[in-house]
């Protein structure tokens, strides 16, 4: 069945979709990619090609081997296109709701053989599975951020994934050159489960005033010897992310240690997000990031 899989299907052009699509292309996949709107499709092509670009220059890849990924992604804003695709990967944002709205969508237009997947960061993958017609083809496939750089696909497998399906998934993360781990159908699976306490943590750190953002972030590059700091990151996720993970983490092991940090639920309500809107921890709007508290 590995074989069969030609053709990529990728619902959302965001930042997860883009990179997505990103590998895909380039490992020789075809890709049709979806949103819900023509200007953050034609944001995307953008987006992959300056990525590509840069691999290029920096030697990682030819200049063929961009020309020819850029020409294998394809876009569309009609999600029943997809239906034709071998597999669906689902990268839309992180709200179970929104999750189940795309899939109903989608489902009667799937070719019986389509393999259907989820990017999710921490939704059960058992619960998405059992709203389709295909719980024994459906699973898991968490890219990290960002994909064209990261080298783990978490591998989830809801109660009904069928061997076939999770052979297929990782034949594709073995051709992607990237390394699959497999992780049980717990909140959060693994990567997330142990990141995303630690980011909380670091606010909850910032919120009790035991360090300001900047100490928090050089303690950590410099103590730990991570590579970025943990309010750093967040922003770089997105605190909208990680606060939706927090909240799955909180109700679905009903674990005090889990609540989300207030301050992260006040940034969230403020529409600080990090990266994306220009503010979180730290404040991108000038030449040189500054810290907001």
């Amino acid at each position: 069945m590995a074989t069969d899989i030609r053709t990529i299907g990728v619902i959302g052009a965001g930042q997860m979709g883009n990179g997505i699509a990103h590998v895909m292309a380039l490992a020789d996949y075809d890709v049709l990619l979806t949103d819900v709107s023509q200007d953050a499709l034609d944001n995307a092509i953008e987006l992959i090609k300056g990525n590509l670009a840069r691999q290029a220059s920096r030697g990682k890849i030819s200049d063929e081997a961009m020309e020819k990924a850029l020409s294998r992604i394809k876009t569309t804003l009609a999600l029943p296109e997809l239906g034709q695709t071998d597999l669906v990967i689902e990268a839309a944002t992180e709200r179970e709701s929104v999750k189940q709205a795309i899939f109903e969508d989608l489902l009667p237009h799937l070719k019986p053989e389509t393999i259907l997947t989820s990017n999710t960061s921490s939704i059960s993958i058992t619960r998405l599975a059992s709203r389709t017609d295909r719980p024994e083809r459906f699973m898991g496939f968490h890219f990290m951020n960002p994909v064209p750089v990261m080298q783990l696909v978490e591998l989830i497998r809801g109660i009904a994934t069928d061997e076939e399906t999770f052979a297929a998934c990782k034949a594709v993360v073995d051709r992607l050159g990237k390394t699959a781990a497999s992780a049980e159908d717990f909140p959060a699976f693994i990567v997330n489960r142990i990141l995303m306490p630690m980011i909380n943590e670091a606010v909850y750190t910032l919120y009790e005033g035991v360090g300001s953002v900047q100490s928090i972030d050089q303690s950590m590059k410099l103590g730990a010897n991570h590579p970025m700091g943990p309010l750093e990151l967040a922003d770089f996720i997105g605190l909208d992310t990680c606060l939706a993970i927090m909240n799955v983490l909180h109700d679905g092991l009903a674990d005090t240690k889990y609540r989300p940090c207030p301050l992260l639920t006040k940034y969230v309500e403020a529409g600080w997000l990090g990266r994306k809107t220009q503010r979180g921890f730290y404040d991108y709007r000038g030449e040189v990031p500054v810290p907001t508290r």
